[in-house]
């Protein structure tokens, strides 16, 4: 039997313990179709995920990354619309079709095993078609699917951007930099925080956001915005956050606006909690959780992307080998990425 190369958590607690194995190909049944995985990208619920300070349910020694772009290898006899040698992307949650999402049962590389493998057999209504024309590499396809939908999600998922309107985002990670990218491409007008000068610098001069404070030198970030924005306060805001950062955000967050609450990067201590409930209702605004998001948003998203020719911000892509994927995790970890961290599966 043809065997292929997978890792594992074997045990949560570290990183270290993802550990390479063979395993048998998976076979399909008809409704199915075996993809090539080519690129993961991670995202920080991957360290999360290993560390055990993920709060969702995590399946005994699971395969690991949410994130994965391939090409089709073998295709179900009962699948419609996909052929051999497509390139297609797999979503979060392969039972999340529309709406938002029920539980937290079905995410890949949490409760579900994910795609740090050479193949997977999916459902084909899990896979989103790339199309022929699109001049994207499967590290940028990869990028698109926790780190895109979620950003798509937070700017599009319940009141629609509109062009003019202004967007702030928290940080320079992958999904601030794919949220600012889609953000730009309608029109909106961006500001984005950091305590870094150098990512900031680096991300004006490569992104074009329009407005960059540290908020470390400028730790009431929040009057900054709103003097950005000559006392209105901003649209729509990527919240990542979490507690320690709300109160900021509501009260540079313009009277109806959206706060897309992400992340959970910088928890307040107990005794330092916001009153989130008075501030959002002294703003009128919508303080919403984000869950990636459906398969019709990344088809949403992929359009969006294609036809508009953009290009998701990957930094730094890695090997499969055992070596590779431990400086991958390492890397992310670290923090001083700026866009995905992907690594390259041949």
């Amino acid at each position: 039997m043809a065997t292929y190369n997978v890792f594992r958590l074997q045990s949560q607690g570290s990183h270290q313990n993802i550990k390479q194995s063979s395993e048998p190909i998976p076979t399909i049944e008809g409704h199915e179709i075996l993809l090539k995985i080519r690129a993961v990208s991670l995202n920080y619920r991957d360290i999360a995920i290993t560390k055990g300070q993920y709060p969702f349910p995590v399946k005994t020694q699971v395969i690991p990354c949410s994130d994965a772009a391939g090409e089709i290898v073998e295709v179900g006899s009962r699948v419609e619309g996909f052929k051999v040698g497509d390139r297609v992307i797999a979503s979060f949650d392969g039972t999340n079709l529309y709406g938002p999402q029920k539980n937290w049962n079905h995410g890949h590389g949490g409760p579900v095993d994910g795609f740090l493998r050479e193949f997977a057999a999916l459902p084909a209504t899990a896979v989103v078609k790339i199309a022929d024309e699109a001049n994207l590499s499967f590290p940028q396809m990869a990028g698109l699917v926790c780190t895109g939908v979620t950003a798509w999600n937070a700017l599009y998922g319940n009141i629609p951007l509109r062009p003019g309107q202004a967007v702030l985002f928290q940080g320079t990670g992958g999904v601030s930099l794919t949220g600012l990218m889609l953000a730009k491409a309608a029109g909106a007008r961006t500001i984005i925080t950091s305590s870094s000068d150098d990512k900031l610098e680096f991300v004006q001069k490569k992104y074009g956001v329009d407005h960059i404070i540290n908020y470390k030198s400028t730790p009431d970030w929040a009057a900054e915005v709103k003097k950005i924005t000559g006392g209105e306060g901003v649209d729509y805001i990527l919240e990542n956050g979490g507690s320690g950062t709300i109160k900021q955000s509501i009260e540079c967050i313009k009277m109806g606006g959206s706060i897309a609450v992400i992340g959970f990067l910088a928890a307040a201590k107990q005794e330092d909690m916001p009153d989130v409930a008075g501030l959002a209702l002294s703003k009128g605004c919508i303080v919403r959780g984000i869950t990636v998001g459906s398969k019709q948003l990344l088809e949403e998203l992929v359009q969006f992307v294609v036809t508009k020719g953009l290009e998701p911000p990957v930094e730094k892509t890695f090997g499969f080998s055992p070596e590779e994927v431990m400086a991958a995790y390492e890397y992310m970890q670290g923090g001083s990425h700026v866009g995905k961290i992907c690594i390259s599966i041949e």
